[in-house]
């Protein structure tokens, strides 16, 4: 039998370590990737993540929307889980009348769009001074334009609705408007910190060029700063709205019985219908399905909101990739 010279088998045993050594390189690279972050294992765990966190969101709408067509005989059926025998239309049309959805849709859009877009504009410009102007006693406004975020409406809630009482402003929505048009009003303090934080990334060499071409500081906000802002707009716009839209305190204090909104007929929406089909032969109490069918024509058009502004906010962000000096 051949005998392997000493000094060849010392030459292998570095040849079978570095072999095995590549084989478990390239295993972590298949598996974590070449930066630790990329590879199959962490796309598989990152899939994970984000299908479990987007089914905890979207479970409850899913819930509502497969009960809100369940007749009662599936309701009832404990056989009959996500999907119903038949698709059972008469809820949507109860809750349509309950909620007499075209007029209450008129006033929430009114008490809700209108605040919505005065408050957008206003905190824009005050955000815009903060960013761009230098001023006696910036940070101290500053500062106290930020602790009026954490102070509850509760404690000015009292003062506010004496105030608007001897102006006139009960009973409409104006009490949701001026302060919108003042950059006051629900949560104002975050979306002049979102404008602040935002202006400060525009860089002053736009500014410089307005002035060089003659215009002014409106001139300059208006055709210049606030076109290209339009990312910030749109969430603030969002958030502004949404929160007014979901007010029902503030909205009942000040609104009264003159005028009513869909967050707040859905808080009574078992006496209305109780009011509306007392005595029918059809009907004799409200169910879950036909109160999943009044929720989910509250919060469609939300919904439908929020496709359409995701689309255009994802636009926005990647058409003007602004960044800083």
């Amino acid at each position: 039998m051949r005998e392997i010279p000493i000094d060849k088998q010392n030459q292998q045993k570095p040849d079978k370590r570095a072999r095995s050594l590549s084989v478990l390189y390239k295993a972590r690279s298949l598996m974590m990737g070449r930066q630790g972050n990329d590879g199959w294992l962490m796309k598989i765990i990152i899939y994970i993540l984000l299908i479990s966190t987007g089914f905890i969101y979207l479970y409850p709408l899913l819930f509502m929307v497969s009960q809100s067509f369940k007749n009662l005989g599936d309701l009832l059926d404990p056989t009959v889980a996500w999907i119903p025998r038949s698709f059972y239309w008469e809820n949507y049309v109860q809750a349509w009348k309950v909620l007499d959805y075209v007029k209450t849709l008129g006033s929430t859009l009114l008490n809700s769009v209108l605040p919505a877009l005065a408050q957008t504009v206003s905190c824009a410009i005050v955000g815009y001074g903060f960013a761009k102007y230098k001023f006696p006693g910036k940070s101290i406004l500053f500062g106290l334009m930020l602790i009026t975020f954490v102070v509850p409406k509760q404690v000015i809630m009292i003062p506010m609705f004496l105030l608007f009482k001897d102006y006139g402003m009960l009973e409409t929505p104006l009490p949701f408007i001026i302060p919108g048009l003042l950059a006051q009003g629900l949560r104002s303090a975050l979306f002049i910190l979102i404008y602040y934080q935002f202006f400060r990334t525009i860089p002053g060499a736009l500014e410089e060029a307005a002035q060089i071409d003659g215009a002014g500081a409106l001139k300059t906000f208006f055709r210049i700063i606030l076109p290209i802002s339009v990312p910030a707009v749109v969430v603030v716009f969002l958030f502004s709205m949404v929160w007014h839209w979901n007010e029902t305190y503030l909205a009942s204090l000040y609104l009264g019985n003159a005028m009513t909104t869909l967050p707040l007929e859905l808080k009574t929406f078992n006496d209305s219908f109780k009011a509306m089909y007392t005595g029918s032969s059809t009907v004799t109490d409200v169910n879950e399905s036909i109160r999943m069918a009044g929720t989910l024509l509250i919060v469609l058009p939300l919904l439908i909101l929020y496709l359409f502004a995701q689309k255009r906010f994802t636009q926005v962000v990647d058409s003007t990739g602004l960044t800083g000096e």
